[in-house]
């Protein structure tokens, strides 16, 4: 017989559903956290939703897209994309031009774009969809619990992130969430997903979604990742949402005040649209981005780091999130990056 999960299992998971549920903003019961790093919920939300010849709509202006373009290719979809250069948001209107010229039955975006340092914003995006038939899904690896996102108020149909941003857990465990609207889509299919361990209908008997009695034994989870993330959604509901969202707003403006006063230009000019967990700088004229980077981590210990995937060549990028988004780190980040500045100048440009 199929090995059945110990009560301590289960509360456990409970108590993560729960914590994402309150996370997200969400009272979907498919609420579960995956075995795996952001990538995986990326591929199950695929993987489960779209089956092979379909039409997908990806919104590509950063890494994620085109991450999410690749994997819906490699599944057999087939892709469409709304492009925009690192730093672009797109419009609702481009949004639902998309939307009725290609008719998919999924469509992407990124809420926290991190290669570029943006922020999107989700309102009406959700309304569109559903008016086309078509379900949301929204990547907040980077963003969740650092800027405000609303799951069921803004009509996303799916919705992931990552343990080890803002949620400050070790990497290796991935929240996400369906609506019944994709529930109904992914448990109606006509073929099977093409991978076994992301299979939804085994996920949501595994985490006590299905509504059966017993819950059978599918694969071993990562259960230190597990009690860790656990505990990351209890401190997140104890400090309270809004509080984490005004936290880390409070903190990047002090940064961003402070990157100006050196003379640098921020990357993603309206204040609305930056990202808070993740400032990006447009890289100083004069300067090799690289020699910048390296005399910081060697001088001062503090790693920064260059644009991903097509911001590379175009941005520095600084993290503070979770437990090290304070104005103490932010200082260290502002002084380093100063005498950077005096020691590197006239370097290879």
């Amino acid at each position: 017989m199929p090995a059945k999960l110990m009560q301590r299992d289960k509360q456990i998971m409970n108590d993560i559903k729960k914590g994402i549920q309150y996370a997200f903003q969400t009272s979907n019961n498919m609420t579960l956290a995956m075995s795996g790093s952001g990538h995986t919920a990326m591929e199950c939300a695929v993987f489960n939703i779209v089956e092979p010849g379909e039409s997908v709509l990806v919104a590509i202006n950063g890494i994620w897209g085109e991450r999410v373009a690749e994997i819906a290719e490699r599944m057999g979809a087939k892709v469409h994309t709304l492009f925009k250069t690192p730093g672009g948001h797109f419009t609702n209107a481009e949004i639902e031009q998309a939307l009725a010229k290609h008719k998919p039955v999924l469509f992407f975006l990124t809420h926290g774009e991190s290669s570029a340092g943006l922020v999107h914003p989700m309102d009406g995006v959700g309304d569109i969809c559903h008016k086309y038939n078509c379900l949301l899904l929204v990547d907040s690896v980077a963003s969740l619990g650092a800027a405000p996102i609303l799951m069921d108020q803004q009509n996303i149909d799916i919705l992931y992130t990552g343990s080890q941003k803002a949620l400050n857990a070790p990497p290796g465990t991935a929240p996400v969430s369906f609506s019944e609207r994709a529930c109904h889509k992914m448990f109606n299919r006509k073929t099977k997903p093409v991978s076994y361990l992301l299979d939804m209908t085994h996920l949501s008997n595994y985490w006590g979604n299905d509504g059966k009695p017993e819950r059978i034994y599918h694969h071993t989870g990562p259960v230190s990742g597990f009690f860790a993330l656990r505990e990351s959604l209890a401190i997140i509901a104890e400090m309270g949402l809004e509080n984490s969202w005004s936290h880390h707003t409070e903190i990047a403006e002090y940064l961003w005040k402070g990157l100006e006063d050196l003379g640098l230009k921020l990357f993603i000019k309206d204040k609305d649209l930056r990202l808070p967990s993740v400032t990006t700088i447009a890289i100083p004229e004069g300067y090799d981005w690289k020699e910048l980077l390296a005399y910081i981590m060697k001088h001062h210990r503090i790693e920064f780091t260059g644009g991903l995937g097509p911001s590379v060549g175009m941005v520095l990028r600084i993290g503070l999130m979770g437990y090290n988004c304070n104005k103490a780190n932010a200082a260290m980040v502002l002084a380093a990056l100063e005498d950077a500045l005096k020691q590197c100048r006239k370097s290879k440009a």
